[in-house]
């Protein structure tokens, strides 16, 4: 019973501190542009306030998908508003997220600093996200081979490929969170409070989206540290 109401009470803390006032689709570019190679520090924190859902958009204002608030974590539901994944805290350190059928889909395992995505039996690394010492970010797979490479950039953060060519940008803009493409497009975006870093987890095309958004989540329950 005692864990059972620790996991709610940090599931609630969490959806507090996503779901805010303000502060895709998958495919990387062919034609990469060079990522910059000095970056500046972007804004990292996240908007404490509360709303029912964090909605994501398209450049021209329609709903592409949207992470719900419930009482023991979050629903990831699609424009038409049907349901892709449930999060929640499966106990401290590590979030479960399942299917509409109530399928595990996998975990996400968090220490300091490091974000681990495992298998649907939880005994398998898939994916670890790691901060490191200068402040960048990557992603790598099992065998610690990097997959991108994540860098604090001009009002956000770039996505890059170890070979430093730019995936996506995250652009912190007029209360507004973006995913832009190099040539400069936006894919889709959110005036929500999620953390830039949370967000940029949802351009690693790698992923599958739940596992994006389970990554985000974990990320941001944890402001990126």
């Amino acid at each position: 019973m005692k864990k059972t109401i620790l996991s709610s009470l940090v599931s609630v803390f969490f959806v507090i501190s996503l779901f805010g006032c303000s502060s895709s689709t998958k495919s990387p570019a062919n034609n990469a542009a060079t990522l910059n190679s000095q970056p500046t520090t972007p804004v990292t924190t996240n908007v404490a306030a509360s709303a029912d859902k964090i909605k994501f958009k398209t450049a021209g204002g329609s709903d592409l998908f949207s992470l719900k608030q419930q009482a023991d974590g979050a629903k990831l539901i699609d424009a038409n508003n049907q349901e892709l994944a449930r999060i929640k805290v499966d106990k401290p350190g590590r979030i479960k997220f399942k299917n509409a059928a109530d399928q595990v889909l996998g975990y996400v395992v968090t220490a300091k600093g490091n974000w681990t995505l495992k298998n649907q039996e939880g005994n398998q690394d898939l994916y670890i996200f790691n901060r490191l010492a200068n402040g960048d970010y990557q992603l790598e797979d099992a065998a610690k081979k990097e997959i991108y490479q994540v860098k604090p950039g001009k009002n956000g953060f770039e996505i890059g490929t170890p070979a430093k060519q730019l995936v996506y940008q995250v652009k912190v803009k007029e209360g507004k969170i973006s995913l832009i493409n190099p040539s400069q497009t936006i894919l889709f975006y959110t005036k929500s409070g999620i953390s830039p870093i949370a967000f940029a987890c949802l351009g690693f095309d790698t992923l599958t989206r739940e596992q994006q958004m389970a990554l985000a989540y974990a990320v941001n329950l944890t402001g990126g540290q």
